[in-house]
């Protein structure tokens, strides 16, 4: 069995660690190519785009592909979409993994939007130093939302913006960094995107101990009907399942 594993994720990078040592499975590992030095999975990896869904179908179709497995980024959506279509127009099985969502805790203040656009309509209400935690995708939609800023991401935007502080830094995060990033910057309104995971949790708990509030953006929805897992685990049980 033949495998297209898109990637770019710590959970494909568990997907793939287990699928090179399964008997009777070959997987590919596809990375976007955005993010620099990316962490490699194991096994074999493609890096670049696939041209759209013309240039996915074509690929599956070159390289005799049995199965697809999503476990790119949950804000990852074109992919998704992507997927969705070519493997539905060559009838291959596909599976989406994507790890669980953040919860509110007691003590958390989080306000929920639909986009980057929303969060930055909403930020001047909400606090005058923010701390931006939802990478390079949707950064310019903060602009001109008129308070002061810091922005976090693993690769410099292009163009780099000159309208906020910028930090470049890749996770896991833990507490202790994150308490003191916050106090040390005076941030007093935090904004993320429903990412899920550990690696990058810490700044939750950090902004529930400091008490600021929180905008959180919403996932995009997975596509109706398509058959989704949340561990690496489950993605080779579905896999043995097929073969």
């Amino acid at each position: 069995m033949k495998v297209l594993l898109l990637g770019g994720t710590a959970e494909a990078r568990q997907v793939a660690a287990l699928l090179v040592v399964e008997p009777g499975v070959e997987v590919v590992s596809s990375l976007a190519g955005r993010t620099l030095e990316a962490r490699l999975p194991e096994g074999a990896v493609r890096q670049g785009g696939f041209g759209g869904v013309p240039g996915l179908v074509d690929w599956l179709r070159a390289e005799c592909v049995d199965a697809v497995v999503d476990a790119t980024h949950p804000f990852a959506a074109t992919m998704t979409a992507h997927a969705v279509a070519a493997t539905a127009s060559l009838g291959l099985p596909l599976l989406v993994l994507r790890r669980p969502g953040w919860r509110e805790q007691s003590g958390d203040r989080w306000v929920w939007v639909d986009s980057a656009a929303e969060a930055a309509a909403v930020l001047r209400s909400l606090g005058a130093r923010a701390f931006l935690t939802i990478g390079r995708q949707g950064l310019g939609e903060f602009a001109d939302a008129g308070v002061w800023m810091l922005a976090r991401c693993v690769d410099p935007p292009t163009p780099r913006p000159t309208w906020c502080e910028l930090l470049l830094d890749r996770g896991p995060y833990e507490l202790a960094g994150e308490l003191d990033l916050l106090r040390r910057h005076r941030i007093d309104v935090l904004v993320t995107k429903d990412s899920g995971g550990d690696m990058t949790a810490a700044k939750l708990e950090a902004a529930r101990e400091v008490g600021i509030p929180v905008t959180v953006i919403r996932r995009p929805p997975v596509p109706e009907g398509v058959c989704m897992v949340a561990s690496a685990d489950q993605v080779v049980g579905w896999l043995r399942d097929r073969r």
